[in-house]
């Protein structure tokens, strides 16, 4: 393939998560980057401060598994599909895109899928006074007791004729679904795809 590195010797180079779809980060990569990554299967970059060749995650262990490679139209870019460990940013957060100037419909849908992620890493990797991990360390039974308090209140409260309660208690309810289907190894991918068969 004749990829159109720059004068620099370099491409540009987008991270995207491969389940979500979310872009996570924007580096770039030269001849050598582009060759590691594909021997490895984990993401490489050319930093272009230093000089050098770096592999992404190699001190933080936030690394980069590769899925997938694609190239642009022009293939003077190439987009990573990939499986982020931990954060993509250096900041901590999972992307490296979080400075919204307009926010489109659909994007507090797909935060649940950062929050599924959140919860995922507290049972994985506990944290002392973590509420998360605490329930996860009291077992089943106490969330799905704490899940069906949740559904009571968030009933009750849609009787009301107070839309702040009932965004609140649902935002409560969500959050403990989430904890119960991933204390039952169920995924939000797994729960759209029955949806989906439903409704094909």
């Amino acid at each position: 393939m004749d990829i159109k590195f720059d004068e620099r010797g370099l491409i540009c180079a987008i991270a995207q998560d491969a389940e979500s779809g979310d872009v996570l980060m924007q580096a770039y990569m030269n001849q050598e980057a582009l060759e590691k990554t594909l021997e490895t299967g984990y993401a490489h970059y050319w930093s272009r401060s230093r000089k050098y060749l770096w592999k992404k995650g190699e001190t933080s262990g936030h690394v980069q598994k590769v899925k997938g490679i694609t190239f642009d139209c022009d293939k003077d870019c190439v987009l990573l599909q990939i499986e982020q460990v931990g954060a993509a940013c250096h900041t901590g957060s999972r992307s490296c895109f979080f400075n919204v100037e307009k926010a489109e419909e659909g994007a507090g849908v797909r935060f649940l899928s950062e929050l599924e992620r959140v919860i995922d890493d507290r049972k994985e990797h506990p944290e002392e006074g973590s509420y998360t991990s605490y329930l996860f360390e009291k077992g089943i039974d106490k969330i799905a007791k704490k899940m069906g308090e949740e559904a009571v209140e968030t009933v009750i409260a849609s009787k009301n004729e107070n839309k702040e309660e009932l965004v609140g208690e649902t935002a409560d309810l969500l959050y403990h679904l989430l904890v119960l289907l991933r204390e039952k190894n169920v995924s939000l991918a797994d729960v759209c795809t029955e949806l989906k068969a439903r409704h094909s």
